[in-house]
């Protein structure tokens, strides 16, 4: 097991970052004493070597799980136990609490909390785990519903992307029979929750509104929208409790092999290239331990770079399979890990970038992904009130923290683990996109005129 600290040193300067947010300078101290490994890897002096960090049974938890079974934790004098958690709720107040050190987390929660929807608290990610990787299943009953509806190949089988609209005879069907449409998804704040809404209005079905009183999102909706925890979607769907769902891998592909459901979209087709989870830490944890927080990172940039070797994926499943980690069959993982996607049973279709943990500078905390969050919370009525479009950039760089990502990725490139090129030149934002399922433009320097542009949801004006 290497050492923490060896006695003979060399030091680097400390890289101070000074960066303006809003009218607030920061200064924040990135990384000092650095002790040489060997001639390839340089190890930070870490203030906390053991760790306690937690996540939801989902594909997309990988970056963790590989980080500790290939090393990747040791190798930066990281001691990493990694326990999975009941609910959303529960890893963000661990989180919180301090019971977690960090979390495996949906992109929205740390943004809500600093928006001020939920609980409130300073939480920062310096990293993303993923793009994609959601799909939005529905029970047979209701495909059979929505089957002719939607438009077919020469071969007979559907167009994909397939859209809402294909649901909406089936929506006011139940609804003139007197019963209410029900689906789910995981968490308020989740790219699910988004992500389905965004689905459905891109028809002109209402998914309902939050309030300050009304929490719960179902004001005017026309499909009420329920929590429920990823693994425990395909049981409820089996129940008929609700009809469909959006959830996170291997609980769609779980639905198929179970003959009880089939995935009729992908978040990919939704929005492509979409960010998914992120990695949090609270704000105080990362001051205190600025070295610690670094090493982290950097370990899980390496797992992400390693998951996204197509060599490497059939080796993941087998580790996301484990029991301590995901926990589902081999044979499920497979379907959506290894490139492709099946939708009605024996419908499988080549999709090599479902999950993607690496490629398009996928681990970088882009303050425009972060942005697009703070705009559907918006949109939907979580954030109450219009906000200036300044607003939106300000408190993204409260939690987006690029700057410890681009610090972990340059020690990376000085030991030869990524080459330089994998580090975007960027100002933290995408350029502007109209790879939505609605084909809608969104640029994350224009917030307000992008929740604008929805025919469905608030409406805001400029706010001075």
């Amino acid at each position: 097991m290497k050492s923490l600290i060896k006695k003979s040193t060399w030091i680097l300067p400390i890289a101070v970052l000074l960066f303006s947010c809003g009218n607030k300078e920061k200064k924040q101290t990135i990384a000092e004493n650095v002790t040489p490994e060997s001639s390839k890897t340089k190890t930070l002096n870490i203030e906390k070597p053991q760790l306690t960090f937690g996540f939801i049974k989902l594909t997309d938890m990988a970056p963790l799980a590989i980080a500790k079974e290939k090393g990747f934790f040791e190798d930066e004098g990281l001691f990493v136990s990694v326990e999975a958690q009941s609910n959303w709720k529960n890893v963000l107040d661990r989180v919180i609490d301090g019971q977690l050190d960090g979390s495996h987390m949906l992109a929205g929660q740390p943004i809500a909390a600093g928006a001020g929807f939920g609980r409130q608290a300073d939480l920062v990610t310096p990293f993303s785990m993923d793009l994609n990787g959601n799909g939005i299943t529905v029970s047979n009953d209701v495909w059979s519903k929505m089957k002719p509806n939607v438009p077919k190949d020469a071969d007979g089988k559907p167009v994909h992307p397939i859209k809402a609209d294909a649901l909406k005879p089936v929506i006011d069907e139940y609804k003139n029979s007197g019963k209410a449409f029900k689906m789910g998804m995981v968490f308020p704040v989740s790219t699910h929750n988004y992500e389905i809404r965004y689905w459905l209005a891109a028809a002109g079905i209402h998914p309902g509104m939050y309030t300050e009183d009304n929490v719960q999102g179902q004001i005017d909706a026309e499909v009420l929208l329920s929590v429920t925890p990823p693994p425990q979607m395909p049981a409820t769907l089996e129940a008929g409790t609700i009809y469909g769902y959006c959830v996170g891998e291997p609980w769609n592909q779980q639905a198929v092999f179970k003959g009880i459901g089939v995935p009729v979209t992908t978040n990919y087709d939704i929005w492509k290239n979409n960010p998914e989870k992120v990695f949090v830490m609270t704000k105080k944890f990362v001051e205190e331990n600025p070295n610690t927080a670094i090493a982290v990172t950097k370990a899980l940039i390496r797992a992400g770079k390693w998951l996204d070797d197509p060599a490497n994926r059939k080796e993941a499943v087998k580790i996301l399979a484990m029991s301590q980690y995901v926990g589902a069959p081999e044979a499920v993982l497979a379907n959506s890990m290894t490139g492709t996607f099946e939708f009605e049973k024996g419908d499988k279709r080549e999709m090599p970038d479902f999950n993607v943990f690496y490629k398009y500078n996928a681990t970088y905390p882009f303050y425009s992904d972060g942005i697009w969050f703070l705009t559907q919370m918006r949109r939907w009525g979580q954030i109450p009130e219009s906000k200036p479009a300044e607003w939106y950039a300000e408190t993204i760089k409260d939690i987006y923290r690029p700057d410890i990502w681009k610090r972990a990725a340059e020690f990376l490139v000085e030991e030869g683990k990524i080459p330089a090129t994998d580090i975007p030149n960027t100002d933290g934002f995408k350029p502007a996109t109209a790879d939505f399922i609605d084909g809608t433009t969104y640029d994350a320097k224009d917030p307000i005129a992008y929740i604008n542009s929805f025919e469905i949801g608030n409406k805001d004006k400029a706010v001075q």
